[in-house]
């Protein structure tokens, strides 16, 4: 068909035949409109890559009418024009850009390639929480190459009411999109996630005074007499209770309490002897409390675990309503179950301990992490410990006698 200009005009004229055919335009060589039996009307632009009559043709859609006017089409045509002429190429650019890998794909590998093989278990399942409900949602669909600063401003903006939250995913993403470049998914030094600023955190520091002590051995006494129930109406398994006398007794972590096995633990020498901490190999010195614990809780065939769960053979996963009960009772509604760690150091502090023993006791690898509570004079670990969870034990049965 003989070349024009397009225009709307020309456009509206082309009347769909039997067969399919192409007007080309005067004005740009390789621009036209394909126009179809069915009456479909779609821009193209032919040309050849590396120029000659020795290049490989390439007939790439611009896309179709109706979705672009002539004008859109036309200037398209005019930039994949220029871009053969620098030697490009418009239609390989288009689809590497379909093939392109999305967010999710990046998220699913750094799973795989990164998370699974070098964090924690519980690292692990805390990042997969964050890309399950807060990255993904947000990002998945698009693609890794093209999330911009401003994408990350706006999605960590909208998390104004969860601090915490919002930083750690922000810390998640910019790692991801570091791997991004390393895996030559995203150009160097192109991360959206730097200038980002962060909220800020205000750490919350929560110590139980003598008194609350106090409080909170009475309401293990109840549980462990049966006399507190959960929310859901059951009594108190030993189990649970153990668990969290525990964890104030020795200021060690929720999971490294939760997931102990008898034999990480050795009462000959006073302690646990944990294999992979958060800061891995670590030995939590036991105060005669905890040993008469551990001495007098039962151990349940064919499970290896000392807090015991209610499946066969695991331990127990989620103190939340039992400790919800206890605190309740003990009038602390406002106590996390981190905050008897806080506790355990604070008793420390209160009481002479050095910020060396302090750190070691909990297992801190950073000297400016125990900084927090206090630095007095040195004392052996094990003599330590044993003082800590003797003062606790009495402090909590205040209001028993």
């Amino acid at each position: 068909m003989a070349s024009v200009r397009i225009s709307k005009r020309v456009v509206d004229q082309s009347l769909p035949g039997e067969r399919e055919y192409v007007v080309w335009d005067i004005e740009i060589p390789g621009f036209g409109l394909r126009v179809y039996p069915s009456g479909r009307k779609v821009y193209c632009y032919k040309y050849r890559v590396g120029g000659g009559r020795g290049g490989t043709m390439r007939k790439p859609s611009i896309g179709r009418h109706g979705e672009l006017t002539p004008d859109q089409a036309r200037a398209i045509a005019q930039d994949w024009a220029a871009d053969v002429r620098r030697g490009g190429d418009p239609s390989a650019r288009r689809r590497d850009g379909r093939e392109a890998p999305l967010m999710r794909e990046l998220f699913k590998r750094y799973l795989a390639e990164h998370a699974r093989p070098h964090k924690k278990a519980s690292s692990v399942r805390h990042d997969e929480g964050l890309i399950t409900n807060l990255l993904l949602p947000r990002f998945g669909r698009q693609k890794v190459a093209e999330v911009s600063r401003a994408h990350v401003d706006g999605f960590h903006k909208s998390l104004l009411e969860t601090p915490y939250q919002a930083n750690r995913a922000l810390a998640l993403l910019s790692k991801a999109f570091n791997l991004a470049e390393l895996w030559g998914l995203r150009p160097d030094h192109s991360n959206p996630c730097r200038h980002v600023k962060k909220f800020k955190e205000e750490k919350r520091e929560r110590f139980l005074s003598q008194q609350e002590l106090a409080h909170l051995g009475k309401a293990f006494t109840d549980a462990e007499a049966g006399r507190l129930l959960t929310k859901r109406g059951s009594p108190i398994s030993a189990y649970a209770i153990a668990a969290i006398r525990l964890l104030i007794l020795t200021g060690a972590r929720r999971n490294e309490i939760l997931s102990l096995r008898w034999e990480d633990v050795n009462l000959e020498a006073g302690r646990l002897e944990l294999p992979d901490s958060k800061t891995g190999r670590k030995f939590v010195y036991l105060p005669a409390p905890a040993m008469q614990l551990l001495s007098q809780l039962p151990r349940v065939p064919d499970n290896p675990h000392v807090i015991v769960g209610r499946r066969k053979g695991r331990h127990l996963t989620d103190a939340k309503f039992p400790w919800e009960a206890i605190r309740r009772a003990a009038g602390l509604d406002d106590l996390r179950m981190h905050d008897l760690r806080h506790s355990f150091a604070s008793v420390g502090a209160a009481g002479g301990m050095s910020l060396p023993v302090l750190g070691a006791l909990l297992g801190h690898q950073n000297v400016t992490t125990t900084a927090r509570y206090a630095h007095l004079s040195d004392d052996p670990l094990r003599l330590a410990a044993n003082d800590i969870g003797v003062r606790i034990d009495q402090q909590m049965a205040a209001d028993d006698a």
